[in-house]
């Protein structure tokens, strides 16, 4: 939720991955005036503010992030103690939305690497039901992850193994001030989206669809409860649609940053320590083919092989059968000497 972001400059041959194809990092404007003046102290600000990875941390903890985690976990625990199908249904269907959709689909193929475009409404759906996964909004999630990709296990990565396994699965959303609203200093690894108002506002107000899928699941729970038993249909449906189900998915979506660099296959040779792993796949829709999307970045397709289960990438694939998406890049690569490079 809320780790330090220490962005560190980046060499100049570095900059294109910061930021998809067509779209350049916001520069300092040289016209005179107080305007240039502030955003020569913005662009000052990125430069040296604005950095990552367990080194730049010194041991500091956002406890306002930590008593939040402890809670989400603690109501976990209690929905173990009210199980019904209802709850159950209300999981699954959130996860899936939450997950699937909003994390694999929308914040990471769509927004990060544009491996396939949607009509701007859509956009903007599909964003929202990531925001319901608590892990921040779109432009935090996004010009995080685009970091990862420049620093993948080396110095600025901020979730890297190589900085001890639980350091990066949860250590880092621990550590550190939060950076949440913070639309500037995030912009030089997101302009795309920090130039979107769509996408400021979904970030700005990211709380807000996990409050009103808290306040819907509250309502149904309390409807679908034989009678009497309305506020216990209520809370019991709260704690497995919302804090068993966030719970979980935020495990699932830190495997992805831990398991998958220390566990598993891997196909292609690059220049990091990411893995294949099946059942962080099972658990993230298809994330979990996590050398083959390092090895090809931007494509949409993440399990290359037939036997790569890669849930989020068909539902990208009905998408495009009905007409709703469009540029859906595609890996190439050569069976019998694959390397990453090259997509469709």
């Amino acid at each position: 939720m809320s780790p330090t972001l220490l962005i560190p400059e980046a060499p100049a041959a570095e900059r294109h991955a910061q930021a998809p194809a067509g779209s350049a990092p916001a520069q300092p404007v040289s016209a005179p005036g107080p305007l240039a003046a502030r955003r020569s102290d913005v662009a000052r600000r990125v430069q040296q503010d604005l950095r990552m990875g367990r080194a730049y941390q010194q041991g500091r903890i956002n406890w306002i992030t930590t008593v939040v985690m402890v809670l989400f976990h603690v109501g976990a625990i209690a929905a173990l103690f009210c199980f019904s199908w209802k709850n159950l249904a209300a999981f699954a269907i959130t996860y899936f939305f939450a997950i699937n959709v909003g994390i694999g689909m929308a914040y990471h193929r769509l927004l990060t690497h544009r491996g396939y475009r949607v009509p701007r409404w859509l956009e903007y759906l599909l964003t929202a039901c990531g925001t319901m996964a608590l892990e921040g909004g779109p432009i935090f999630w996004v010009a995080t992850h685009r970091v990862h990709h420049q620093n993948s296990d080396h110095a600025g990565d901020p979730h890297t193994p190589r900085d001890g396994a639980w350091w990066s699965h949860a250590g880092w959303i621990i550590s550190g001030r939060a950076l949440h609203s913070e639309t500037a200093l995030l912009g030089r690894y997101a302009p795309d989206l920090t130039r979107d108002r769509g996408h400021v506002l979904l970030s700005r107000f990211h709380w807000l669809p996990l409050v009103l899928s808290g306040l819907a699941q509250i309502a149904i729970g309390a409807a679908l409860a034989p009678a009497g038993h309305a506020l216990y249909g209520a809370v019991s449906m709260l704690l497995w649609g919302t804090f068993l189900r966030v719970t979980l998915g935020l495990h699932a979506t830190w495997l992805v940053n831990s398991a998958t660099h220390l566990f598993g296959t891997r196909r292609f040779d690059t220049h990091d320590d990411s893995r294949n792993s099946w059942w962080v796949a099972l658990l993230t829709g298809g994330e979990g083919w996590h050398n083959n999307h390092h090895a090809h970045p931007v494509s949409a397709r993440h399990g290359l092989a037939w036997y790569e289960v890669d849930l989020n990438y068909y539902g990208i694939w009905l998408m495009q059968k009905l007409g709703l998406a469009r540029k859906v890049v595609i890996a190439k690569y050569d069976k019998s000497n694959p390397k990453p490079a090259g997509v469709l």
